[in-house]
């Protein structure tokens, strides 16, 4: 694979991140039980906040690594 593919894939996943559903089956559960479905949008953003935030961040730092072994 190219590195503009691997690029375009993860700007591409990261832009859809709402589409997925994150919520493991016991949470989905007792979210969908409850009315009104306020509660259960929250945790999954939440879920998916707290999933791609270390993705982000080992993204970043290896992005550095590679700048600074490129000099």
């Amino acid at each position: 694979m190219s590195k503009k593919t691997v690029l375009l894939f993860f700007v591409i996943s990261f832009l859809w991140v709402d589409v997925f559903y994150a919520q493991c089956s016991m949470c989905r559960a007792v979210l969908e039980s409850e009315e009104g479905q306020a509660t259960a949008k929250g945790i999954n953003n939440g879920i998916l906040y707290l999933m791609a935030l270390p993705y982000l961040l080992v993204g970043f730092v290896g992005w550095k690594v590679f700048r600074m072994l490129k000099k």
